[in-house]
C-alpha cells in the first residue's frame, strides 16, 4: 500500500516531532480552527474535528487550547483570517511534493517555502502537474497489540473501509475520504485504539528509495518545511526501504 511510506516516516521523526511541543500545538490549533469552520463545533456530527480533537489530546495539548481553537472556528471567539495554500515541486531523486500551508499572510508564506525549496535545490513546480499523481484516501493505524486480524476485518469492513493490510507492528485500514468518518466511529464504538489517523493524499507513483544519502536529502527537506510556522503538511511519493530509515535513526 502507496501509504506506508508516510506512516514510515512519521515514526522515523516522532522524536523530534515531540520536542517540537510548541509548533505541533500552534499547527493543530489552526487546523481544528479550520476544520470546526467548515464542519462546526459539535464532535459528534464533525468526524473530522474528533479526529483532530482525539489527535491533539493523545499530543497532550491543553483542553484550553483545544476549546479556544474551536470557538475561534465557531465564531465564538475573534481570530486572524487563515488561507490555505497548495505548493508543489520535487526533491531528491525525482520525489514529488505536495506542500499545504495554512497562513495569515500568503506572501510570507510564499516566499519562506520558496527559499526553502530554493536551499534544497529545488523549485516550485506548474501547478497541478505533481498533484494529478495523488489522490485522497482515509488512513488509519491501528497497533497489532490491541486486537487480532480478523476481528478488526470483520468490524472496519462493515463500517465501509475498502482494505485492511499486516504491516507488521500495525494494522493499515484504507478508506475512501467518505467512509472515513464511519469507520473511525466504529472502532471507536469497538473500544479500539487508533495510533494515527487522517484523510491524506497518495500517490499512485510511488519511488523507491533505498539509497542513504538520496533518502537523508528528501527527509531534510521534507523537514525544513514542516519546520516552517505555516506549513500544515507534506506530503511525498518517496517510498523508503526500511533499512535505510533504521540506518538514519541509528546514526
Amino acid at each position: 500500500m502507496s501509504g506506508h511510506s508516510k506512516w514510515k516516516t512519521i515514526q522515523h521523526k516522532k522524536g523530534a516531532n515531540d520536542a517540537k511541543r510548541g509548533k505541533l500545538f500552534s499547527r493543530l490549533s489552526k487546523e481544528i480552527l479550520v476544520v470546526a469552520r467548515a464542519g462546526g463545533g459539535d464532535l459528534d456530527t464533525n468526524a473530522s474535528l474528533k479526529t483532530l480533537v482525539t489527535k491533539a489530546k493523545s499530543a497532550n495539548m491543553p483542553n484550553d487550547n483545544i476549546d479556544r481553537a474551536i470557538k475561534k472556528g465557531t465564531g465564538e471567539l475573534e481570530s486572524a483570517a487563515l488561507e490555505e495554500l497548495d505548493y508543489e515541486g520535487y526533491a531528491a531523486g525525482g520525489v514529488a511534493l505536495i506542500v499545504k500551508a495554512l497562513t495569515d499572510n500568503k506572501n510570507r508564506a510564499a516566499s519562506d517555502i520558496r527559499h526553502i525549496f530554493s536551499k534544497h535545490g529545488s523549485s516550485f513546480a506548474q501547478q497541478g502537474s505533481v498533484s494529478r499523481s495523488f489522490h485522497r484516501r482515509g488512513q488509519i493505524l491501528v497497533d497489532t497489540s490491541v486486537t487480532d486480524e480478523d476481528t478488526l476485518m470483520g468490524i472496519v469492513l462493515d463500517a465501509g473501509a475498502e482494505d485492511l493490510e499486516n504491516a507488521g507492528e500495525f494494522f493499515e485500514i484504507t478508506t475512501d475520504p467518505t467512509t472515513y468518518g464511519a469507520v473511525m466511529t466504529a472502532l471507536e464504538d469497538a473500544s479500539i485504539a487508533v495510533i494515527e489517523g487522517s484523510v491524506t493524499l497518495v500517490s499512485d507513483l510511488m519511488i523507491p528509495i533505498s539509497d542513504l544519502s538520496q533518502a537523508k536529502a528528501i527527509l531534510k527537506f521534507v523537514d525544513s518545511l514542516e519546520d516552517n510556522e505555516d506549513v500544515q503538511d507534506v506530503y511525498h511519493n518517496a517510498d523508503f526501504d526500511d533499512s535505510v530509515l533504521a540506518a538514519i535513526a541509528a546514526e
